[in-house]
């Protein structure tokens, strides 16, 4: 149980049987009464977001998960292989449930996954990753326009629009949250 004061972004909390991670939260303290916490909550099992006002000194219960650094081995039709970096554990992720999370995921690098009760209910995408240009296609010098983007393919399969300079087989860093080009890497 945590108390509805010393909840912060980021804390696991469980509602209707399942973990939230909070996303927000704001402390107001009117002049008369208690103080509230209004919380804004994302499910992560199925994405659904929940907002709560809840007195500071309320309890509420806390989703005990547990966060394991996992080094992404392979997919195969039904899902996704990690490999604990500690103590070897085989994790097996459904991509059913992750779908939207396959483009981000490279051979050999290491992510966070999110265990509640046994089971990897998240995958944490780092918020910024450099990508390899796996294909693009050339412009013509005089054919660009203040601000020209194309759309290049990375060695992931995501499609991320670029400004016209990158060339294939160089890196990018793209944000992850909006999948939009940052900046070229230079490596």
């Amino acid at each position: 149980m945590i108390r509805g004061g010393d909840i912060a972004k980021g804390s696991c909390l469980l509602q209707k049987g399942q973990p939230y991670l909070v996303v927000e939260r704001e402390f107001h303290n009117p002049g008369k009464g208690t103080a509230i916490a209004r919380i804004k909550m994302k499910s992560i099992k199925d994405g659904s977001v929940l907002t709560l006002t809840i007195p500071t000194q309320q309890e509420i219960e806390d989703a005990q998960v547990d966060v394991k650094t996992c080094q992404y081995q392979y997919a195969d039709q039904d899902y996704f292989h990690f490999m604990d970096n500690e103590s070897y554990e085989q994790y097996e992720v459904p991509i059913v449930e992750n779908e939207e999370k396959k483009y981000y995921l490279k051979d050999t690098d290491s992510y966070d996954l999110t265990i509640w009760e046994g089971k990897v209910i998240d995958i944490k995408i780092p918020y910024k990753v450099v990508f390899t240009v796996a294909e693009s296609e050339n412009y013509v010098k005089g054919d660009t326009v203040s601000g020209a983007t194309k759309p290049v393919v990375t060695e992931t399969g995501l499609t991320v629009r670029v400004p016209l300079f990158i060339k294939q087989g160089e890196k990018i860093l793209v944000n992850t949250e909006t999948n939009e080009y940052v900046e070229r890497v230079n490596s």
